[in-house]
């Protein structure tokens, strides 16, 4: 038994690095469960899995939370309560336009706490495109399938005088009507997390391919032989007899707009298709759309982590406008509750997507960011203000006016033929004015006249507000000398984008909240989260001088103790004040458990920071990191994230380190180059042109980039130009177990920077 065994372990460490060679199916590498053994107090990416198409307005997912519950689904929980068709970006923010089917055998149990069934992961298939189920309580399978706006059920009962379905609206608002000679029910939910107007309702229709031997609608847990119901929660159920093996089927779809375009939706999107065609072209759909990019020669996980993380990064923003009956796309405004034109997007908190989501969108799927573009500009049409928080409408949570990246970004990236000047006045609107909830700019006045937001002005996470101003600054100036307006109005962002100046002591060399009479905050602990930061401290904070770099090293006091600064973020102990929120946020913990000392990649601020070495002359350290990084800290498991994955975000950094190059300065044509993870990654644009990353002689000890060859030619810059990239070519990296002290070292090597532009 023993000698079995140790023959057998001896191979594993072969079949976990076996190779991944290009792939037909990229989406079947894809665990929709990676990240979802996540609480409250521990996020290990706080994800759920998304049965859904990418960007589609609908999505579904298992239910083993609460009905209201943020964690809708939890990997270790043991019981289901529905198939919940969700909307929601992250537990924090909760859900809105929900409602749940669940199947049921024998005594009809209405209440969520007395119907869950017991089911065991083993008896559970997750795909993007697929999810299935064995409720052992009710010895009933459940398959689900989606499209963009509907979706496709299949039930597979047992033999049962007693089967049921039972329709879940929710409560704090919602509607039920059961039609049974159409064998269809209809409905709607107006349960929402805050950020729409009083009007909101998500408007459901279901058709059921057996009729009805008993049909009630239901409140308070209890059916009332009715067929229809209004109120606080309203509930249907069906019932009939079933034999063994039964197969009983659903068709579903939903509106923000009317019943009626529910039922449009139902019909464009599913048509006649039956349940195993309508799987079939959500597999296809999956498929070309994670074809863009082909990574091969990595191992089984590397490549499982890889496309597990692109699934996370196609969902946010997700779409919110729907095709009416003239073939117009329309949508209904979470902002003033009006059905309006055009495209709209839902879901996204430019805080986090800034950094790398978009930047992705823009080098990957650029029409998909232009259609996201003019969705912003009716954003700013209907309510006044670009969103810094979509969820649907202005969502009041966190800070910054970073859409001025995501729009300049999109602009100077090559993005046309939508209103760009309209944007442009939208940006310069929100740089100087305080609106509602989290849009605009709190504590503009004191910015815009001081040059810092004030520590002692009773405006919460000050520093960090004005070091994400000032960026934000620098991308509109880039986008108003793009645009050509006039010096003398653009010149006012390029000065104040150097604001982060204001705020650095010379002292301790970090950043460090100011008062407001210009003297700094007294005491000062640079391990103290929140207070002047965002959901970090001042070691996580002081990098956050996107576009100039070149400035802090300055400020430091050269590259040398720059470098030794970023070193100490790695070796410093993982201790920390949390007395600004009078508890362990999971935040904290997610950093203090990882072994990587002051590194707190599961929030976003220092996401970057490893790729600063490129501009102090130490490129390897970067190298180093990154893979450092990508191996400890990504896994295609349930605890597979550091923290909250949070709409595309933490997975955009692992999709671009694996690529070989991060933008660490979104708003201009540069990314900062690492080093690529496989041994070969394709990437195929949109415009029809290829970049081909080679690095074969790739491995777990060569880690480092000894050469790179751009198209043929030598290629020492630490950089790589988002332009030139979208003319296709051929990246040759020459990997190496021991770093190249001497590659990109030369002051010509560094990427750009403000202060360095001539």
């Amino acid at each position: 038994m023993k000698k079995v065994f140790l023959w057998a372990f001896a191979f594993l460490p072969l079949i976990a690095s076996a190779q991944v060679e290009k792939t037909t199916s990229p989406v079947d590498y894809i665990n929709p469960l990676m990240g979802t053994s996540s609480k409250p107090a521990l996020s290990n990416g706080n994800t759920y899995p998304a049965v859904a198409l990418p960007w589609g307005m609908n999505f579904w997912t298992p239910q083993t939370g609460k009905m209201g519950n943020g964690w809708q689904y939890t990997y270790e929980a043991d019981k289901l309560v529905g198939f919940k068709q969700t909307h929601q970006p992250s537990p924090w923010m909760n859900d809105y336009g929900m409602f749940s089917i669940f199947p049921e055998t024998g005594s009809l149990k209405l209440n969520e706490l007395q119907r869950g069934s017991w089911f065991s992961h083993k008896a559970e298939i997750a795909k993007p495109y697929y999810y299935s189920v064995y409720l052992a309580d009710y010895d009933v399978t459940t398959e689900i399938t989606p499209t963009e706006r509907a979706a496709s059920f299949r039930f597979t009962f047992p033999q049962s005088d007693s089967s049921h379905i039972v329709i879940d609206a929710f409560n704090k608002g919602s509607y039920v009507k059961i039609i049974p000679g159409e064998q269809k029910i209809i409905g709607y939910s107006t349960r929402n997390s805050g950020a729409v107007p009083a009007n909101f309702k998500n408007y459901f229709v279901i058709y059921v391919d057996k009729p009805f031997e008993l049909a009630s609608a239901w409140h308070d847990w209890k059916t009332d032989g009715s067929l229809e119901y209004t109120g606080d929660h309203a509930g249907a159920v069906i019932s009939f007899k079933t034999k063994k093996g039964e197969q009983v089927h659903l068709r579903v779809a939903s509106s923000f707009i009317s019943t009626e375009q529910a039922e449009l939706n139902l019909k464009r999107e599913l048509a006649n298709d039956n349940f195993d065609v309508v799987c079939q072209k959500a597999k296809d759909t999956w498929n070309k759309t994670l074809s863009r990019l082909n990574p091969e020669g990595g191992t089984i996980d590397q490549t499982r982590t890889f496309y597990s993380s692109l699934y996370r990064m196609l969902f946010f923003p997700n779409r919110m406008y729907e095709v009416d009956a003239n073939g117009q796309n329309v949508h209904y405004s979470p902002i003033n509750g009006k059905t309006m034109p055009g495209y709209y997007f839902a879901g996204t908190g430019f805080w986090d997507t800034f950094r790398a989501l978009y930047p992705f969108l823009n080098l990957v799927y650029p029409s998909m960011n232009k259609e996201m573009q003019e969705g912003l500009i009716n954003s700013y049409k209907e309510g006044g203000w670009l969103p810094e928080w979509s969820s649907p409408g202005y969502a009041d949570c966190m800070i910054g006016n970073n859409s001025a990246s995501v729009v300049s970004e999109a602009y100077l990236k090559g993005l046309r033929g939508y209103d760009i000047n309209l944007l442009y006045e939208a940006l310069k609107h929100g740089a100087n004015n305080e609106g509602p909830n989290a849009t605009g700019r709190r504590g503009v006045q004191y910015y815009n006249t001081l040059g810092y937001v004030p520590y002692d002005v009773k405006i919460n996470e000050n520093a960090a507000r004005t070091l994400e101003y000032a960026y934000d600054d620098f991308a509109i100036y880039q986008l108003g000398k793009a645009l050509g307006k006039p010096k003398k109005e653009i010149e006012v962002y390029k000065k104040r984008s150097q604001n982060y100046r204001n705020l650095f002591d010379p002292q301790t060399k970090l950043m460090r909240g100011k008062n407001k009479d210009g003297s700094f905050e007294t005491p000062f602990n640079p391990f103290k989260w929140g207070d002047a930061f965002t959901e970090g401290n001042s070691w996580h904070y002081s990098w956050s001088v996107f576009h100039d770099i070149q400035g802090l090293i300055n400020l430091v006091g050269g590259k040398p103790q720059f470098v030794a600064k970023l070193d100490s973020v790695f070796t410093m102990p993982p201790v920390f004040d949390d007395s600004y929120y009078g508890t362990v946020i999971h935040e904290i913990r997610e950093m203090q458990i990882a072994n990587m000392g002051q590194y707190a990649h599961g929030n976003q601020p220092i996401q970057h920071m490893i790729y600063l070495y490129n501009y102090a002359g130490e490129p390897w350290k970067t190298q180093y990191w990154a893979r450092e990084a990508m191996n400890k800290l990504y896994k295609a498991t349930p605890d597979g994230y550091c923290g909250d994955e949070d709409n595309g975000q933490t997975s955009a950094w692992y999709i671009f380190s694996a690529m070989g190059f991060y933008p660490v300065t979104p708003a201009s044509d540069q990314y900062v180059l690492g080093a690529p993870l496989f041994k070969k990654l394709t990437v195929n644009l949109e415009n029809g042109k290829t970049i081909v990353i080679n690095a074969p002689n790739n491995s777990a000890d060569n880690k480092y980039v000894n050469s790179l060859t751009v198209d043929g030619k030598a290629y020492d810059f630490n950089w790589l130009s988002h332009k030139a990239l979208l003319n296709g070519g051929e990246l040759n990296f020459d990997m190496s177990a021991t770093p190249n002290k001497q590659r990109g070292t030369s002051p010509a090597d560094v990427p750009y920077s403000m202060s360095n532009e001539k």
